[in-house]
């Protein structure tokens, strides 16, 4: 067994050691030892963090957008020449396949490129002559110090793409809480920024308990605050953070559900289920954990499930050749397992059962096969509530119009997949889902990072989504300045109209 290694925080450009002397452990997933800890920041630390950023940010505001852009340049830079590091780092502490930790990193760089054409992004609006002789200018400024929660399942992804790239970039500055299971792939990143020139205190990184992170709702030199995680602490998040006057994003959980018709290509789309659904081990937001098919190719198309999800390769996630990793804890795969025994108690058809999943010289690793259960109903929670694991839940629907009603009843509307090969279908399906994000033969359909992340329904408690045009607002505030110049009858006049120049047609 290797070194444990005592994790530090990042705060005013400096890695400190908590004062707290409480730490939290890291695993490695893949053999179930403990790598690492992190520390649990004390209240003390966590508000230094939000201070560091506080006499970061108006520094950083004044700094020419384009000079900004040029730290994201050179961070995109070292992402890519770091990419095999980052991957294995992500590999090792979340249980991610390498492909998907590749992924992971590669969604940190994506967005990253986004940010760098900010100066156009944040280019305002014009207009001479709103009022004879009166011009307005609207400008897009920063907002202040933003905090960002982020959840164990993307390392890479959601704090250094979804957050730090167009929160930086806009001028602002962020204090991340990251996860406590999986803080070292975002620690690396804040390295990469500090080598990339970003100045002290613009970025910080602490791992702390809720108890802790709650200082960020009510912090009153926190400005905004961006969330991902479980659906009732979105909530609370969102509501608490409100309150106090706060701008906020919380992403919350999904139970995303695909509907498959009878013309659809089943063997692609049986490939494409099986991607989306145990991909990542099924811990994401975006994953397939219930398909609705319809009667008359139900049949075949389970088969066809069954035996792809039989030949999914069960392995560490560093061995390039696994294709199937582990859970991120002991716990969390406990939990999972507790739902394929709800699922069953339930009355659901357990047609592959995963739960008894060995990895031979790996026996203490965290893994868990693919499940896939069948004729769930609607009053079975199995297929209704978001698990996070490698199981899928099949519904049987009569056709479309019930596949539809099956789909839109769930709470939950982050994405929502329809496989067939009609045009109509597919036009009807993108016209009357719920989900914010739809794929018509694709089953993740996330979209790239120049659209918004745009979930619904309970799935998001905000106004503005994550990344694009969404992501541009959500870190800037609008400033409308009016300019008139006096000419020589003006100078003389003593008096002036109610409105002054604030009404732009005459009566």
């Amino acid at each position: 067994m290797s070194e444990i290694r005592k994790l530090k925080f990042f705060s005013g450009g400096k890695w400190l050691e908590t004062e707290s002397g409480a730490y939290m452990d890291v695993y490695d997933p893949s053999t179930g030892e403990v790598q690492a800890r992190a520390p649990r920041c004390t209240r003390a630390e966590v508000e230094g963090a939000i201070r560091a950023a506080k006499e970061a940010f108006l520094p950083w505001a004044q700094t020419p957008v384009m000079k900004r852009v040029q730290v994201l340049y050179r961070f995109r830079d070292l992402v890519v020449a770091h990419m095999d590091e980052l991957t294995e780092l992500c590999a090792r502490e979340h249980g991610k396949v390498w492909g998907e930790a590749q992924g992971d990193i590669l969604k940190v760089k994506e967005p990253v490129e986004l940010a760098c054409g900010v100066p156009s992004l944040l280019m305002g609006e014009s207009l001479m002559n709103t009022s004879a002789g009166y011009d307005t200018v609207l400008y897009r400024e920063p907002v202040g110090v933003y905090a960002g929660i982020v959840p164990f399942n993307f390392p890479g992804m959601i704090p250094m793409g979804w957050m730090a790239p167009l929160c930086v970039a806009c001028g602002n500055t962020l204090v991340i809480k990251a996860a406590s299971m999986t803080p070292m792939t975002a620690m690396r990143l804040c390295e990469l920024w500090q080598e990339a020139g970003l100045p002290d205190g613009v970025l910080n990184l602490v791992t702390c308990s809720r108890n802790e992170a709650e200082l960020f709702l009510t912090h009153p030199d926190v400005a905004g605050v961006s969330f991902v995680g479980s659906t009732s602490v979105g909530l609370h998040v969102y509501s608490t953070a409100a309150a106090h006057g706060k701008r906020v994003q919380a992403l919350c959980e999904a139970k995303n559900h695909g509907l498959v018709l009878e013309d659809a290509a089943l063997s692609r789309t049986a490939a494409g289920i099986i991607n989306s659904a145990f991909g990542c081990a099924g811990e994401r937001c975006m994953a397939l954990p219930v398909v609705a098919v319809q009667e008359s190719v139900a049949d075949e198309l389970i088969q066809l499930l069954v035996e792809y999800a039989k030949n999914l390769k069960i392995g560490p996630a560093y061995d390039k050749t696994s294709e199937l990793g582990p859970l991120v804890t002991a716990e969390h795969r406990a939990s999972v397992v507790r739902w394929i025994d709800k699922g069953v108690a339930e009355g659901a058809k357990l047609v592959l059962d995963g739960r008894n999943a060995v990895v031979p010289g790996y026996e203490n690793g965290f893994y868990l096969g693919p499940t896939i259960f069948d004729h769930v109903t609607e009053d079975m929670s199995v297929g209704r509530d978001e698990i996070f694991g490698p199981v899928l839940c099949v519904k049987r629907v009569k056709d479309f119009g019930e596949g539809l009603e099956v789909m839109n009843a769930n709470p939950f509307a982050n994405g929502s997949v329809v496989y067939t090969q009609s045009g109509h279908y597919a036009r009807e399906f993108a016209l009357r889902t719920h989900g914010g994000m739809v794929g018509v033969n694709v089953g993740i359909p996330v979209p790239v990072g120049i659209f918004p992340f745009s979930g619904h329904k309970n799935s998001f408690f905000g106004d503005l989504h994550a990344l694009g045009k969404d992501g541009v607002r959500f870190y800037t505030e609008t400033k409308c300045v009016t300019t008139t110049w006096f000419d020589e009858q003006e100078r003389r006049k003593t008096r002036v109209d109610t409105w002054d120049g604030s009404i732009g047609g005459s009566t």
